[in-house]
């Protein structure tokens, strides 16, 4: 063989990036898949954890207001959306994740989602709307579970309901807010995961707004 022959190197074609995908599992847009960006902290709710939510929630959401505080992927937001919530107000930091979020929100004709670009807490130290249905789902890096629980009960209505999914028991956070009016009414784990319904106390009365 001559030393100036190079043998060829086969041709490998480039493989496209799959991108993280989750599938909406029940309403109007039943399977449709929604996409999102890589992004710190983004961790979208496993299928069987929404399933158990919604068996919770009810199947259908409809004149339902709700409030996603941590949209991320979107996966709870349009969830709810997809089951005839009348309002979602969903709440993202990240620009790569709202990107995302507007992109589906486009591709699904969501108008009944609104994206807006705020952090959690300056929100709910700012609203002044109730809301029927709240998801709590931050980074587990954050630490953020029990400053937004402290903050969460003037946001409810009065029937309202809040999903929240964190790294360590709810009830572990719950028990070192002094005098909260919110309890626990269902709760699970999934993996490394748990997540609990909550709610006003009956005993509870809101101050005014």
């Amino acid at each position: 063989m001559s030393p100036y022959f190079k043998p060829s190197t086969p041709h490998r074609p480039k493989v496209a990036k799959v991108a993280n995908r989750v599938r909406i599992i029940g309403g109007t847009w039943r399977s449709r898949a929604i996409e999102f960006p890589d992004a710190d902290g983004l961790r979208p709710t496993a299928n069987r954890v929404r399933e158990t939510l919604f068996n919770w929630l009810g199947q259908t959401l409809h004149d339902k207001h709700c409030l996603d505080l941590f949209s991320g992927s979107g996966a709870l937001g349009f969830e709810a959306a997809s089951r005839g919530a009348t309002e979602v107000l969903m709440l993202e930091t990240q620009s790569a994740a709202v990107g995302g979020l507007k992109t589906n929100q486009k591709k699904l004709a969501a108008t009944q989602c609104r994206i807006v670009a705020i952090d959690a807490l300056t929100f709910l130290h700012r609203n002044n709307q109730k809301f029927d249905i709240v998801f709590i789902d931050p980074p587990f890096a954050s630490n953020l579970m029990r400053a937004v629980l402290s903050k969460l009960p003037r946001c409810l209505a009065e029937a309202g309901v809040a999903y929240a999914e964190w790294c360590v028991p709810l009830s572990d956070e719950l028990a070192n807010i002094a005098d909260t009016p919110l309890e626990i009414t269902k709760h699970g784990k999934a993996g490394a995961v748990h997540f609990a319904l909550l709610r006003l106390a009956s005993s509870y009365h809101p101050p005014p707004i």
